[in-house]
């Protein structure tokens, strides 16, 4: 199980992206931090695998600590939560390390998407040696380095996803290829649950089949739709 620590100071976030990571049960969550001193001095102390950091904090920002983690070698992966969108910001924190940048508002789905890739990039590189297919695949997913003359050969779908059950999902798409798609309307067409069709989703995003973006246009909660790639 992966151990996890929020550093936020507004505590309607942190319990919402309490529940987000707890609804994995790959995942605990150790400790809830509301400001960056106290999170220092823990982390300083306690080894963990997940940091999910706010920028805007009184004292220290997260930007701050995240230097300070990154000088003192401390190197867990960090998740920012923010709603900082300023491109030379979100560039900042990507340099110093953090593996994913998610603006406020933004759908569970959203956040289970980056919790999906920190899991892949544990378990690609978790112990031993790793092989340059390996790292080429977490590095450049759906790409094939060195080799672009050629196309890529066809590939099973990882265990747990079905050939015909992604043959369905793709076809359903391709049949309003200039449509975007919630996860909710595609589980409706193609008669499967919406957390199996989330499954083959990022899947298909992984491969560069679809692409994906936040809708903020619904008036309600974001959601992230989908549409296939010409």
């Amino acid at each position: 199980m992966y151990t996890a620590v929020i550093i936020e100071d507004d505590p309607i976030i942190t319990r919402l992206n309490q529940r987000y990571i707890e609804q994995d049960g790959r995942f605990a969550v150790l400790q809830t931090f509301a400001a960056a001193h106290p999170a220092l001095f823990w982390l300083r102390r306690n080894a963990v695998d997940l940091i999910v950091l706010d920028i805007h904090m009184p004292q220290m920002s997260g930007a701050e600590l995240l230097q300070t983690l990154r000088a003192e070698g401390i190197d867990a992966d960090v998740i920012m939560v923010t709603a900082a969108n300023d491109t030379e910001t979100a560039k900042a924190m990507l340099r110093l390390g953090a593996i994913d940048y998610l603006v406020k508002p933004f759908a569970y789905e959203r956040f289970r998407f980056a919790l999906d890739a920190f899991c892949r990039r544990r378990e690609s590189v978790g112990s031993g040696t790793v092989s340059q297919g390996d790292l080429d695949r977490l590095m450049f997913p759906g790409a094939s380095p060195g080799h672009q003359a050629a196309a890529p050969a066809p590939v099973a779908p990882p265990k747990g996803l079905q050939s015909q059950t992604l043959a369905r999902i793709e076809a359903y798409l391709r049949s309003a290829c200039d449509q975007t798609h919630t996860s909710e309307e595609i589980a409706q067409h193609v008669g499967l649950s919406v957390v199996t069709v989330r499954r083959y989703m990022n899947y298909l995003s992984e491969q560069q089949v679809i692409d994906s973006k936040m809708d903020y246009s619904t008036g309600g909660r974001p959601c992230i739709v989908y549409r296939i790639r010409s």
